[in-house]
């Protein structure tokens, strides 16, 4: 990367075009890390199915991955917008969070007990978010506004290309090397296992590759990047009563939740829901408490950044749970739907089920190679109908993906819905991130990048506390409603980024 030298009274007009092989290097990392993400998804429900897992249960235990990213990201965030050092702003957070992925990696697959496996799922995520924040506020700081969209389409590209090969690697190893897809009652298949071990050393060497090719603007520069830009005026200050009042009605909310659970003897899972309100009621609490004693620390000032967040973030969070709600019903369910209806086999211990999940696996590798490719004509799309028009196309291409695994009965055709899906997921992970880097200040690119976050975690924590409710509830646990489900919230989503504010078409 090229760097201007400047310092932070001297304004810029703009940061400098990079080259098509700049722009690579910078998200070439972003392919390990989706092979971190790609195996995570595609296994982890196996995993805990051979540990003895029910599949009402299998949300809750997925919910380690959206509460890892909710505490997380606004952190590294925050504290990666304030890091310089010889590895620069981002990257020092690339390395220690690969590092640390690749070791969740090479356990998980070892795991004997269910509390063991969900434990190394808590980890693996935790390191994973630890390294995906910054590169989400990489692009965001080192490319003109001009190029973010191509820089983003680029991420996703490798995004899809790392989980292609991280979902398909139990399937080739099974039928290509004749590795064992089946094992005894309560141990993970060598297929997968090795699945784990391939996928690790690959995240380690392409965020490496990213770490050892790229520099960063410094501080003093972004700085100067920022004092070219047209001055917005800034939110308007949170009182202290804003506080108190705001922060004691959801602690109050949330206390209210916890009662109607207990009373009405509702499913456990929703008590964590009922936390999370009231945690951030508290939270919000402490901060005007430490405000109205002058303080100010990293939670006052993410939690001043959330109640600041400019009005296109603000229709871009509705957008985004809609979506991430979707997908997520995807991850969860989509093994034990398509081993129970497509391949009669829900038994996690038969030969059925195992072709099944790496049937599974192979569609997964599908709609991410559609969104490798789908990432190239994105751009396309954008420039032709803006922004939100785009977006909100591939996402109604998603739920007819979504639509179509619960309509088709043959499972050597599911690989058709898989397109749709393909379309969406490139989308989900391009776009936002193009319109939101335009609307906030490079100065906080990284915080609020985190914060970003919240809006794809809390989706994914309403769907792992109220799916498998409303599956043993309504639908006699039959996990294929739960696509139906997501595809509704595609079809929810779409429609809000037509209403995300005109600013960021």
């Amino acid at each position: 990367m090229t760097t201007t030298t400047t310092d932070a009274a001297t304004p810029v007009a703009s940061r400098p075009r990079l080259s098509g092989w700049a722009i690579w290097n910078m998200c070439v990392g972003f392919f390990g890390i989706q092979i971190g993400f790609g195996l995570q998804n595609a296994n982890t429900s196996r995993i805990f199915q051979t540990l003895g897992a029910d599949v009402d249960s299998l949300a809750i235990l997925w919910i380690a991955a959206p509460l890892t990213g909710l505490l997380i990201q606004p952190i590294v965030g925050h504290f990666s917008d304030r890091t310089w050092g010889p590895l620069g702003r981002r990257r020092p957070y690339f390395l220690v969070g690969a590092i640390l992925t690749t070791v969740a990696l090479l356990f998980m697959p070892h795991s004997r007990e269910l509390w063991i496996a969900a434990s190394m799922l808590w980890i693996m995520d935790a390191s994973i978010n630890i390294t995906m924040e910054p590169f989400r506020a990489f692009v965001g700081d080192n490319l003109p506004q001009e190029q973010r969209t191509t820089g983003y389409a680029m991420q996703s590209f490798f995004i899809g290309a790392g989980a292609v090969f991280a979902s398909c690697l139990p399937w080739m190893l099974s039928n290509w090397f004749d590795v064992a897809s089946t094992a005894p009652e309560g141990v993970v298949p060598l297929s997968v296992r090795i699945s784990f071990y391939v996928g690790g050393a690959a995240l380690l060497a392409a965020v490496l590759w990213t770490v050892f090719t790229t520099r960063e603007y410094s501080p003093e520069q972004i700085e100067a990047f920022e004092q070219a830009r047209p001055e917005t005026a800034p939110a308007p200050a949170r009182g202290l009563s804003a506080w108190m009042t705001g922060g004691l009605i959801w602690i109050v909310v949330g206390a209210l939740g916890f009662w109607a659970v207990q009373a009405s003897g509702l499913a456990k899972e929703l008590l964590i829901l009922a936390g999370f309100i009231a945690g951030f009621g508290l939270l919000q609490v402490l901060t005007g408490l430490m405000r109205k004693g002058g303080g100010s620390n990293g939670l006052t000032e993410i939690m001043g950044d959330i109640f600041a967040m400019p009005k296109t973030m603000q229709g871009l969070a509705v957008v985004q749970f809609f979506s991430w709600f979707a997908l997520f019903s995807m991850w969860i369910y989509m093994t034990p739907a398509v081993t129970a209806v497509h391949f009669a086999s829900p038994d996690a211990a038969s030969a059925g089920y195992a072709e099944g999940a790496d049937w599974v696996g192979v569609l997964m590798g599908i709609y991410n190679g559609v969104a490798a490719l789908a990432a190239f004509l994105i751009p396309v799309i954008a420039h032709r109908t803006g922004l939100r028009g785009a977006h909100a196309i591939n996402l109604l291409l998603g739920a007819a993906g979504f639509f179509g695994v619960f309509l088709i009965r043959d499972p050597a055709l599911l690989w058709l819905p898989m397109i749709g899906v393909g379309f969406a997921w490139a989308s989900i992970v391009s776009m936002p991130y193009a319109i939101l880097s335009n609307a906030v200040p490079g100065r906080k690119m990284g915080v609020y990048m985190g914060i970003f976050n919240i809006f794809i975690v809390v989706p994914q924590l309403v769907a792992a506390t109220i799916l498998g409710v409303i599956l043993k509830t309504f639908f006699a646990e039959q996990a294929v409603f739960a696509l139906v489900i997501g595809g509704v919230s595609f079809v929810l989503a779409a429609g809000a980024s037509l209403l995300v504010p005109k600013e960021a078409a």
